[in-house]
């Protein structure tokens, strides 16, 4: 797409890789687990968002979820979700941690949730999750700042 320099990144002996994760199920079949930019490394462990969105998706109040680490001084990276409410929902964020600690593994769960209006999404629809990091990686370092 007339960027030469990113196609030649792209394209490795010969293969073009796309950066999407996946598994392959007995049957042979290819499922998409995630993108390799979006893996979020907590304490050495691999938690890939879809798993961790697809989780709080399936609560009754949550229309839409996007999952994303910040930067952690302990874990490295600590795993965090920004959700959009259906209309007329009543739950809050600390609700919805349960509910995806009661339903994760214990390095997968998000640590913070946020309730938004919206997410922010790029022209093809997809959610902007660097946005997301920049902002709550901002916001959690002047929240965190030492007092002078």
């Amino acid at each position: 797409l007339n960027l030469p320099e990113e196609s030649a990144k792209a394209v490795v002996d010969g293969w073009f890789r796309t950066g999407d994760l996946g598994t392959k199920d007995a049957d042979g079949y290819l499922w998409i687990v995630d993108r390799k930019k979006d893996m979020v490394l907590r304490n050495g462990y691999n938690v890939y968002p879809r798993e961790v969105e697809e989780v709080l998706v399936a609560h009754p109040a949550v229309s839409s979820a996007a999952v994303f680490g910040v930067a952690h001084e302990v874990h490295g990276q600590e795993i965090m979700a920004a959700v959009v409410l259906t209309p007329g929902a009543d739950v809050d964020a600390a609700s919805l941690a349960e509910y995806a600690k009661e339903k994760l593994a214990a390095y997968k769960y998000p640590r913070r949730v946020e309730i938004v209006e919206a997410l922010p999404l790029g022209p093809s629809g997809k959610v902007l999750k660097r946005e997301l990091v920049v902002i709550y990686e901002t916001e959690l370092a002047v929240v965190v700042a030492p007092q002078v």
